[in-house]
């Protein structure tokens, strides 16, 4: 079962209270970069959420270079945010 996208009114409220994330309406996605000291200390946390992303079964897109994890999350299958995506960024909040 594909998860409903989340109203405008949801989305906006939601990215008013997690304001280190930034909507991107031209994917209608919800964009954040970490930065950590060291690559090492970027790809581990990149594998703690690769490990809660697999259990929940919904994936980040990302890129890492070097000390830089960017994460972009949308529901592909939804065509737009959904509560899937706003509940992995809270995840993903709590182990940067």
């Amino acid at each position: 079962m594909t998860p409903s996208l989340l109203s405008p009114a949801a989305r906006d409220a939601w990215l008013a209270a997690n304001p280190s994330w930034v909507w991107d309406a031209t994917r209608c996605a919800v964009h954040k970069v970490f930065r950590y000291p060291s690559f090492v200390e970027a790809f581990g946390f990149m594998t703690r959420v690769a490990l809660v992303a697999e259990r929940a079964g919904h994936h980040p897109e990302w890129l890492n270079v070097y000390n830089r994890v960017e994460v972009t999350l949308t529901t592909h299958d939804a065509g737009g945010l959904t509560r899937l995506d706003l509940d992995l960024a809270g995840e993903i909040d709590s182990l940067a």
